[in-house]
């Protein structure tokens, strides 16, 4: 009896370069969105910099951090070289990894590291689309 299923190579090959860039715009702008808004939380609301204290980071962190990822947001949507972008998406997977692991040492629950990681499904997608422009552009 033959599958009824679709070979995921097949349907990846049909995604055409225009679908591929705009899914990767979408699933960019939504990144930079909720890095640009936790980069606004830490610097300007008190219960953030309370979170920073509990967790045990000194408070200059918090205003360190959140200009590196603005300055990582604008590389991203800027049209920088791709070293540049692709330093940009290691900085945010330091991040985002150090956050969660900030989080489970201190036991908390995915009420606190959620957003950790699905600011981390987001930006695994986006560097999954940028790459595959990156290797159609090649």
């Amino acid at each position: 009896m033959e599958s009824t299923l679709q070979n995921p190579a097949l349907v990846a090959a049909r995604i055409t370069p225009k679908a591929r860039t705009i899914a990767y715009w979408i699933v960019t702008a939504l990144f930079c969105l909720q890095m640009g808004f936790t980069a606004y939380a830490q610097l300007r609301l008190p219960h953030v910099a309370e979170e920073f204290t509990r967790l045990g980071f000194p408070a200059y962190f918090r205003v360190e951090l959140s200009l590196v990822k603005l300055l990582g947001i604008v590389v991203l949507l800027a049209p920088v070289p791709a070293r540049f972008k692709e330093w940009a998406y290691a900085g945010f997977a330091i991040v985002l990894g150090s956050a969660l692991i900030a989080h489970f040492s201190m036991g908390d629950g995915p009420e606190k590291w959620g957003w950790a990681a699905a600011t981390g499904v987001l930006w695994g997608l986006s560097y999954f689309f940028w790459r595959r422009l990156q290797a159609t552009e090649s």
